[in-house]
């Protein structure tokens, strides 16, 4: 079975070369050989420079995209859908909040054969969790819990960054959202084709604002409006 991780980055600079050698040394059982796509999305900061020099000492591994400007989550997850040769598929945020240790642990629900789909929660599970930021918690819950309501499926965690694809089932779902409304658009789109989604719990290395933490309250009252759009039907 072949891997591919999909990384977003955007002005990641402090922790990109950290985030994708470990990526790059982990082992997953039944995995046999890894790709792992790398969407500069026009950062600001050296995130390319770095991308770069990782894409010359991994030739094979490392695929590097660029955007010329800042287009978002949603539009460089759909840069690296387009390239993916894998059979299953990782997203996995060019911060150190989700930990690729865990791979094992997301992808043994598809490896298995019994998911289609399968979302890493913040919320459940024994594993450790940074404490941060209560609202962001409030906000959450208010989101999954919308996002639930319209789907009729009872996620814990729907914003969660950590989430695992076969890669038929990513490919195949037209992704429109350029920005943070990409976890509710997958969301939605998963379970209206009665995808087998699967939950597992994870551990959680938050970062503040100044480490460098992005969204915001602004995207959260936009996820709101993906979470009507894409649950009601578009």
């Amino acid at each position: 079975m072949r891997l591919s991780i999909i990384i977003p980055a955007y002005n990641e600079a402090r922790t990109v070369e950290a985030v994708v050698r470990r990526v790059l040394r982990q082992p997953v059982a039944g995995v046999e050989a890894r790709e792992v796509i790398v969407v500069d999305d026009g950062s600001t900061d050296t995130t390319v420079r770095i991308l770069s020099a990782l894409a010359l000492e991994f030739p094979r591994e490392v695929v590097l995209l660029t955007h010329p400007v800042n287009r978002g989550k949603g539009a460089a997850v759909r840069s690296a859908v387009a390239k993916l040769t894998g059979d299953v598929a990782i997203i996995q945020d060019a911060d150190l909040e989700y930990d690729p240790s865990e791979y094992a642990l997301m992808l043994e629900p598809i490896i298995a054969g019994r998911a289609d789909v399968v979302f890493g929660s913040r919320f459940s599970g024994q594993q450790a969790k940074r404490v941060l930021y209560f609202w962001h918690y409030v906000g959450n819950c208010f989101l999954t819990m919308l996002s639930n309501m319209l789907t009729n499926i009872n996620l814990t965690d729907m914003e969660t960054g950590f989430k695992a694809f076969r890669a038929d089932v990513l490919k195949g779902v037209p992704l429109r959202c350029e920005r943070f409304g990409f976890e509710p658009e997958i969301t939605a789109k998963v379970a209206r084709r009665g995808c087998r989604i699967y939950e597992v719990g994870i551990s959680y290395n938050g970062r503040t604002y100044a480490q460098g933490k992005k969204i915001t309250w602004f995207d959260g009252l936009k996820a709101v409006g993906a979470i009507l759009r894409y649950a009601l039907g578009d």
